[in-house]
């Protein structure tokens, strides 16, 4: 007897087990995340065709757990460091009372960065915060170091365009903004 065609086997597992799959991700997170989590989900079944049991669904299922499990971890660790900015820019605003033109810029960064993707926010302080020089900090993220400086200077735009337009973040003069941007440099 042969092995079916992946294609066909994928098929055919798609077709019987999409609906539990979706099911089992509806039960465990919501509409919003099920439709994600299940795509993800045959996504790894696609890769991993040879690994797919002949009774498969127990694995989908398994897989799905697995993809929900590291999106909740995943959404823990963005919303505890956006926590940590806030708290970082609310704790400054709360103990300074009267705050002089370099704190005000801070927590404005502080602000915008909170706002921005994860990817952003490593970029930015790789090179800000943590002193990296652009060789080495594309070699932490996995990445040439040309193609560091271009995610970086569009990381650049995008945390000045939420300090200029970010409710609450307070509008710097140009002077300010380009001594904040060159922290950044």
């Amino acid at each position: 007897m042969t092995e079916p065609d992946p294609q066909d086997r994928f098929t055919a597992l798609y077709s019987s087990c999409y609906s539990t799959v979706y099911a089992y991700a509806v039960s465990r997170a919501g509409r919003q995340v099920a439709e994600e989590v299940a795509s993800e989900t045959f996504g790894v079944a696609w890769r991993r065709i040879g690994d797919v049991p002949a009774e498969a669904l127990p694995w989908l299922l398994g897989v799905a757990r697995n993809i929900l499990r590291e999106s909740y971890r995943a959404e823990a660790r963005r919303q505890s460091l956006e926590s940590d900015l806030t708290a970082w820019a609310t704790a400054e605003e709360v103990t300074t009372g009267d705050i002089a033109e370099s704190v005000t810029e801070r927590i404005a960064v502080l602000r915008a960065l909170a706002t921005l993707s994860d990817e952003d926010r490593e970029l930015l302080t790789l090179v800000a915060w943590h002193g990296l020089r652009a060789a080495d900090a594309a070699k932490v993220v996995g990445c040439s170091t040309a193609t560091f400086f271009v995610r970086l200077h569009r990381a650049r735009r995008r945390l000045e365009r939420v300090m200029a337009t970010e409710p609450g973040a307070v509008a710097l003069p140009s002077t300010s903004l380009a001594s904040v941007k060159e922290s950044f440099r």
